[in-house]
């Protein structure tokens, strides 16, 4: 009676009364292979075989263990909700600095180039600021915000190694990716500017322009070709990211190199200048813009396609079409729908479908076929639906 009475006021607070149908699922203990293909899903009548998902065509079964949402020390809603999101950032940024000493070499590398960043722009502000030089002011703020960004992709590298929990299932992988993706629309913006700059340039005298800032350039470039040694490993345009983090160290790399490339630009005008040649700060911007854009649209494009969830790029759909007329070509399945397939992070591939079959046909060759056929392709979670019809 005791037991009823429980089960009576936790079907209450999910609003389930007794005479309740509606169809349901419970939860029953198993173990979990990381990285590797999910066991597929049958259901049966068999109580002796039940599986990992049972059917319940009369009440919704929930474990004795089980705490509804806002209730015990799992808290969701409410005050427990917002203390525990908070714990989790003030937990992130605490960490953040102890992982950055203790982490790869990489990471200690981009630390020490943010601090060299950081005290180079301080200075540049402070003797702008003294002298009155709008020119030297401008680019502090622009090496600033270049900080800002590298330090973000530090943050990522650091918070990526957090483990899955119950408000990021997947992880924190793909903070990496976003890095990226932050990364080259900066430096999109960047190429943009520099091609303002270039036109605004060449309407305007350059007689006027003051050469004071070839030795903020020359300083700027010696400074960003030691983060360019930091990750020379990276120095390509295409590269094969084999996972998240090849594609954020990239993205420093391309960050640090168009900087150099930027203070080579305004350096090599400065002297063309200074010889008579004319339209020369036109012509090296010109160049510089086009430069950065090529350098950075092949990470924009893989980073942004990733965010967008998009079919991987590894995986030509001629492949895919094949897997899926294999299925088909079964006497038991009459349709595949809802195929869809996309990159979590560079090198985790994820993918789910529908396979319809013909009712009272057994289902667990089928999923055992379709479960090799995709993972021979390079996916690693697969999730099948299997309909009767």
């Amino acid at each position: 009676m005791e037991g009823d009475r429980r089960q009576g006021q936790r079907d209450g607070e999910f609003g389930l009364g007794a005479s309740d149908r509606r169809l349901a699922y419970s939860r029953q203990p198993s173990f979990r292979q990381p990285w590797e293909p999910h066991t597929p899903i049958s259901f049966r009548h068999d109580d002796s075989a039940r599986p990992l998902l049972s059917q319940s065509s009369m009440s919704v079964d929930i474990p004795a263990g089980f705490h509804p949402l806002g209730e015990g020390e799992g808290e969701v809603g409410g005050e427990g909700k917002g203390s525990s999101r908070q714990t989790s950032v003030l937990h992130l940024v605490a960490s953040f600095f102890g992982v950055a000493r203790s982490g790869s070499r990489y990471m200690k590398r981009l630390f020490w180039l943010i601090s060299l960043n950081v005290a180079y722009s301080t200075a540049e502000l402070a003797i702008g600021l003294f002298t009155g030089r709008v020119g030297l002011v401008s680019d502090a703020f622009h090496l600033t915000f270049g900080c800002g960004l590298l330090t973000f992709s530090l943050f990522a590298m650091a918070a990526s190694r957090k483990k899955p929990d119950r408000y990021y299932t997947y992880g924190y992988k793909r903070l990496e990716v976003l890095s990226a993706f932050t990364n080259a629309l900066f430096l999109l913006f960047m190429s943009f500017s520099l091609a303002v700059e270039a036109l605004h340039a060449f309407i305007q005298d350059e007689s006027e322009h003051k050469h004071y800032l070839i030795v903020s350039a020359v300083t700027n470039l010696l400074v960003n070709l030691i983060g360019v040694w930091f990750f020379r490993n990276y120095a390509r345009i295409n590269i094969v990211y084999r996972k998240a983090e090849d594609m954020n160290y990239h993205s420093v790399c391309l960050h640090v190199l168009a900087d150099s490339i930027r203070s080579a630009g305004l350096i090599l005008a400065s002297w063309l200048l200074s010889i008579g040649v004319q339209n020369a700060e036109v012509l090296c911007l010109g160049l510089v813009s086009v430069a950065v854009f090529m350098l950075v649209m092949p990470l924009f494009k893989a980073s942004g396609g990733i965010l967008l969830q998009m079919a991987p790029p590894s995986m030509p759909t001629s492949a895919l079409s094949k897997c899926c007329r294999q299925i088909t070509a079964r006497e038991d399945v009459k349709e595949i729908s809802q195929a869809r397939f996309w990159e979590l992070v560079p090198g985790h591939v994820i993918g789910s479908l529908s396979v319809q079959v013909k009712s009272g046909m057994s289902d667990q060759s089928l999923i055992q076929l379709v479960h090799g056929l995709y993972h021979d392709l390079g996916i690693q979670d697969l999730t099948v639906q299997v309909d009767d019809v």
